[in-house]
């Protein structure tokens, strides 16, 4: 079983302990629907294992990251927003909008985002 830590709540929900919608799920990662969604579809996608933010990326989680953002483009597919457009996001660290300190990648779609910049 991954690394994960008892205070987290995400891991609470990969471990079953908090109930989520869940859309996707493999041996490392999961995803589930936002419970306080900022779109239509707002998607979180984050690993199995407990990785707190970016910043504690190894070299060695490129593909658990790459294949985050495939499963990511297929739930944005599978909701019909693909061809319009999403939004993928990562925030890091308190200052970058970081709320739970479990690494996530938000899935954002079903209206218009905007440019950002």
């Amino acid at each position: 079983m991954p690394d994960h830590d008892p205070d987290c709540i995400f891991c609470g929900i990969i471990a079953g302990r908090i109930p989520s919608d869940t859309l996707y799920e493999d041996d490392e990662i999961i995803a589930f629907r936002d419970i306080s969604p900022a779109a239509p579809l707002h998607v979180l996608v984050l690993p199995k294992a407990h990785i707190a933010t970016v910043n504690d990326l190894g070299a060695e989680e490129a593909g658990l990251i790459g294949r985050m953002v495939l499963v990511a483009r297929d739930l944005a597919a599978g909701a019909g927003v693909a061809r319009d457009g999403y939004r993928l996001v990562v925030n890091v660290n308190r200052d970058g909008g970081q709320i739970v300190f479990h690494l996530h990648l938000h899935v954002l779609g079903g209206r218009s985002m905007g440019a950002i910049g």
